[in-house]
């Protein structure tokens, strides 16, 4: 019967040769984003009130540089800080018997308000595990210890609202500008009685503090393709997480991969944010002189987490200088050279080995280390009529607030994505319009059971084609958007659901829109009968079977660890989509061990609603080879098994595969992380 179907043919051809181009496309785009993604004083408790550049308060300096909203300066005092690991497999399979891999040991120290403290060691030394687990960053391991943030143990629901983490890699949403990057992070992180002439203002002070402003209408783009440079993203992840006014700041390597010039203008915005009366902790690895004494105070490790000095860095770093060079056998520095490189130098391990000391054993038994321990009492001490910080609500934002920013950022995103949409709609026409000229006029036209064949064929043309188009250039975008929301979510700035709403409202709307373009061209130029009825059924299957095309791109995006392996199970299970839609073979002509999975293919549902809501309450006669004439919704109900009356149920299993795809990307989302720290 089918060997005789040349529309059956055609269709075929047309949907090797289609997805033949489109899989190679796809192939090239996914090499190309994976090139270019891979990434990748003392304070005793007093707020500082500043408003309009006038402070009130006990820092002189923040009135220079203040803010216009209110700060609660806060110190971090913490005392032997232990983190582990498991055990890597290749030092078990080397003989190592512990179950766990010590990578911080018994450190200790404080930051204040108002000074810049750099976290510096060799690679090894911890020092960025060191502030991830300050930071409550990380994702896995063991630590314990004590950690109390002016004098209360730390809470990481609460400190989250008030700290924030500048990442080394940068990590913003590429397709909104600086000001709206600003925007989002204000409005979700700023309590909720902040309104919004005050955050705009902030925002602008901010803006002009990390000097901003002639970048505010800027795409953000991509790192190395498009937008802001290095240095320029730098400032601007300073800024995103300034805007929140937090009381503690940590940086990742603020300067690494900047030139001289760049990095000596990231270090003025550091030095800018300390002003305000800020407390702020910077990782450095092998800074130059110029960035070395920009620095206030010092904390440094040895390899395996080990502090071997912590206290200040003095005018031309004499006070450190001054403590290595007091160790007998530790040589002199020579005039001009780097502290910083000298420093390392002389206390690697190498030195250690050739004077057979240990630097942090000697430090343990230092006056420093003694003056420190005092130090760190005295913070971890609460002041008189002090509280602990609490917050309500763990959000600073109601959840109904936060997914109508999500949305907000996204459909910004969205808009200023033209590559995206303008290929999205342009496959949409010329698809329209192809399968139109193919199948011009055939709609009206069941004569025969050929035509009929041949509908079934449009039909099925009509929903894989564009389908498969919508499903796989989903995935990188929010492939894209997901390692944007782990930052965020550390942060604290919003729910994961608040997020899958967002993600999926705005994906939605879009799909809406190009599914009217998709049917108004394809129902006129196929022809079928003009009922608005009709068209009402045809537009809802269209949607929402683009709808959940697009949801299943998405829930394996949140399933797996990156999109391309998403797009390699994308294809697995659209194959078998593909073969049980019943077109390559007709549902009552499968096994019957087989027919099980036709109900599970969510295109079986599609074709047959699209097909039963056209031409199911026909009551004219097509003609059946070897059976005669019967009605077409007869000829229908036998062949295919569609029947008319079953449309609502059909209508309510798409429902069903959307909420499904749906609820599976909201929980992936919520419960899978696959960025490890």
């Amino acid at each position: 019967m089918f060997v005789e179907n040349k529309w059956y043919w055609i269709s075929i051809g047309a949907l090797i040769g289609f997805t033949m181009i489109y899989n190679i496309c796809f192939v090239i785009a996914l090499t190309y984003l994976d090139r270019k993604l891979s990434i990748s004083s003392h304070s005793n408790g007093n707020v500082t009130w500043i408003c309009n550049n006038d402070a009130i308060g006990p820092d002189e300096e923040s009135r220079k540089k203040g803010m216009v909203l209110p700060f609660q300066p806060l110190s971090l005092a913490f005392k032997n800080v232990n983190y582990y690991v498991d055990m890597p497999a290749e030092m078990k399979s080397q003989g190592v018997e512990e179950e766990r891999l010590q990578l911080l040991h018994n450190v200790s120290g404080a930051f204040r308000p108002g000074v810049l403290t750099a976290l510096v060691g060799v690679s090894g030394a911890g020092k960025t595990t060191l502030m991830d687990v300050l930071a409550g960053r990380k994702t896995g391991g063991y630590t314990d210890g004590s950690i109390n943030i002016s004098g209360y143990a730390k809470n990481q629901r609460t400190f989250a609202r008030i700290s924030g983490y500048c990442e080394q890699n940068d990590i913003h949403s590429p397709r909104i500008t600086v000001y709206e990057s600003l925007l989002h992070s204000a409005w979700m992180r700023l309590s909720k009685n902040v309104n919004k002439q005050d955050r705009m203002m902030f925002i602008e002070e901010v803006m002009e503090l990390v000097e901003l402003g002639p970048l505010r209408n800027s795409i953000v783009g991509l790192p190395g393709v498009n937008g802001l440079s290095t240095e320029q993203r730098k400032r601007l992840t300073i800024a995103v997480e300034l805007v929140a006014n937090p009381s503690i700041i940590f940086m990742d390597e603020p300067t690494s991969g900047l030139d001289a010039r760049a990095a000596a203008i990231v270090m003025r915005t550091v030095r800018n944010t300390v002003d305000t009366g800020r407390t702020v902790v910077c990782t450095i690895h092998q800074p130059s002189i110029d960035i070395f004494e920009s620095f206030d105070e010092l904390l440094l490790l040895k390899r395996g987490g080990q502090v071997i000095y912590a206290g200040s860095l003095g005018r031309h770093s004499h006070k450190l200088v001054e403590y290595f060079e007091a160790i007998l056998g530790v040589p002199k520095i020579q005039e001009g050279t780097n502290p910083a490189t000298w420093m390392l130098d002389v206390s690697s391990s190498a030195v250690e080995s050739h004077l057979d000391v240990d630097f942090a054993e000697i430090y343990s038994h230092s006056e420093l280390y003694k003056r420190n321990q005092e130090l760190i009492e005295e913070l971890s001490t609460p002041s008189p009529g002090s509280n602990d910080l609490y917050f309500p609500t763990q959000y600073a934002q109601d959840f109904l607030t936060q997914c109508r920013a999500c949305f907000m950022k996204l459909h910004r995103s969205y808009w200023q994505n033209p590559s995206y949409n303008v290929t999205r709609f342009f496959l949409t026409i010329i698809f329209g319009v192809l399968f139109g000229l193919i199948f011009w006029k055939k709609g009206q036209k069941t004569a025969t059971q050929q035509d009929v064949f041949n509908l079934l064929g449009a039909t099925y043309s009509a929903v894989m084609f564009l389908g498969g188009s919508t499903c796989s250039a989903v995935m990188p975008i929010v492939s894209i958007e997901r390692t944007i929301l782990y930052r965020e979510r550390a942060a604290g700035m919003y729910s994961e659901m608040a997020f899958a709403i967002a993600q999926v409202s705005i994906e939605a709307t879009y799909v809406a829109i190009q599914t009217f373009v998709y049917c108004v061209i394809l129902f006129l130029m196929i022809g079928y009968p003009w009922h608005l009825a009709n068209f009402l059924w045809y537009y809802f299957f269209i949607c929402m079977s683009f709808i959940y095309f697009a949801l299943y791109g998405m829930m394996l995006v949140a399933l797996t660890p990156g999109y391309q392996i998403a797009a390699i199970t994308m294809s697995f299970f659209l194959t078998t989509w593909n073969i049980f839609s019943g077109f390559i073979i007709l549902r009552t002509e499968m096994p019957i061990w087989w027919r099980w999975y036709y109900w599970a293919s969510p295109v079986a549902w599609t074709l047959y609603g699209l097909l039963a809501s056209q031409l199911g309450n026909i009551e004219s006669l097509v003609e059946v080879p070897g059976q005669g004439s019967m009605s077409v919704k007869q000829f229908l109900k036998q062949s295919f098994g569609f029947d008319y009356d079953f449309l609502v149920a059909v209508a309510a299993a798409h429902i069903g595969f959307v909420f499904l795809f749906l609820f599976v990307f909201a929980y992936g989302i919520r419960f899978l992380n696959f960025q490890r720290r």
